[in-house]
């Protein structure tokens, strides 16, 4: 039988960080009993592939999953490649665009590896919830859809405001939060996390497990962590997001990048410190803000690279930044002239954003695109005028490609 430490010292760990409980005296009593009968909590969170990365907002909930790993607990990481075929309407103003199952298939290939960054995945199960929803007949869902009424489903936020500003909501988007409350049904889960943004999802999921028979979960509300922006919640369809499997370079330099302002509030949610040290830490973020946050970048590389590899990376900012040098080391590939992101003209050369695209600077021709017009690009020193722009090209040029102020690539173009 698992010994489970006391309920007292459990609800501290799970506390630590947390905005919201709901309810706590239900928790409590969850521990107890499963610390009673030798038996783990199941505690879930889903993340939809909707992109290829996780962040360091992503991370803030992980690592409290790994909390409960660590008090005993059967940790579920639900990988929600159906529901990301609806697409979350949460905090949005228009109906999200929908994802093909390929693109979804693409993008959750890496999810394993980049949650066992945090998890311990001998004690994690990730699960995909196409493994119960997609047996779902009409008979099931029309069961699903009884369980919960339009009224109560546009008290949501984002939901009301869409309704009287006349702006249209799909009847598939009310079906989003019934799908992730039926991944809790499946699982019988006792306890789901989710950023301050889920609350609405995470307490109607309690009304529907009742109405399946099933024991309502608590929800566990977690911070959601702002971007480098210093305004927006972290995303990367703000483009304001650390990936967790970014290079240590790629890490630090984006940290660099942030406002003072958000010094207290990463150093409590990127970082392992804690008590007298965390204290210190952001008493050191107002006294002194441009060593603070190279002491936070060092700390939030470290975290995913290990110590030397932060190192390398703060080396690296500085002879990038303060030397103004372009780095020894960067990514090299060779590129075919006949590659069809490049466009190859003999006479214009080679189309500038599909070299990005090509060499891996940017996820799309789109994003390629758009990166040029705001300015981001560069090869050689010289600013990609325009998205149209294209560069003189031959076989055997060697080109140094630049994205923003920390991404770089060496390119060599063959026949």
């Amino acid at each position: 039988m698992p010994v489970f430490p006391p309920v007292p010292q459990q609800l501290d760990e799970i506390r630590r960080d947390a905005l919201e409980i709901v309810p706590e005296e239900e928790l409590e009593r969850k521990l107890e009993r499963s610390r009673r009968t030798g038996t783990p909590l199941v505690v879930k969170q889903g993340f939809d592939p909707t992109r290829p990365d996780l962040h360091l907002g992503h991370a803030v909930s992980l690592r409290k999953l790994r909390t409960f790993q660590e008090l005993g607990h059967d940790v579920v990481f639900v990988l929600g490649d159906y529901t990301a075929r609806v697409g979350d309407p949460s905090g949005r103003s228009e109906t999200r665009p929908r994802l093909t199952p390929e693109e979804i298939a693409a993008n959750a290939h890496t999810y394993e590896a980049q949650v066992g960054t945090i998890l311990d995945l001998a004690k994690s199960r990730i699960e995909p919830n196409s493994k119960w929803l997609a047996p779902l007949d009409m008979a099931g869902i029309l069961e699903l859809t009884s369980t919960y009424t339009v009224s109560r489903m546009l008290e949501r936020d984002d939901f009301a405001k869409r309704f009287t500003a006349q702006r249209p909501i799909s009847i598939m988007e009310f079906m989003y939060p019934l799908m992730q409350a039926y991944d809790s049904v499946a699982l019988k889960a006792d306890v789901e996390l989710g950023g301050s943004d889920q609350k609405f999802n995470l307490l109607m999921t309690r009304t529907v497990q009742e109405r399946y028979g099933v024991e309502p979960q608590v929800c566990l509300i977690m911070p959601l962590m702002r971007g480098t922006d210093g305004e927006l919640k972290m995303s990367k369809s703000y483009d304001n997001y650390v990936g967790i499997t970014e290079s240590a370079e790629q890490q630090f330099g984006k940290t660099m990048s942030i406002p003072d302002s958000l010094l207290a509030e990463w150093y409590r949610l990127a970082t392992p410190l804690r008590g007298d040290e965390l204290i210190a830490a952001v008493a050191g973020a107002r006294s002194d803000p441009y060593q603070a946050k190279r002491r936070l970048a060092r700390l939030v590389a470290a975290a995913y690279h290990g110590e030397a590899a932060a190192k390398r990376a703060e080396d690296a900012f500085d002879l990038l930044f303060r030397k103004h040098e372009v780095p020894e080391e960067m990514p090299e590939l060779s590129l075919p002239l006949d590659t069809p992101a490049l466009r190859f003209d003999p006479d214009r050369g080679a189309w500038a954003p599909g070299l990005f695209l090509a060499a891996g600077l940017a996820a799309s021709a789109s994003e390629a695109s758009r990166l040029a017009e705001q300015g981001a690009l560069s090869i050689d020193g010289e600013r990609v005028a325009d998205r149209v722009a294209y560069v003189p090209a031959r076989a055997g040029d060697v080109l140094v490609l630049k994205r923003g102020k920390r991404q770089f690539a060496r390119v060599t173009l063959s026949p």
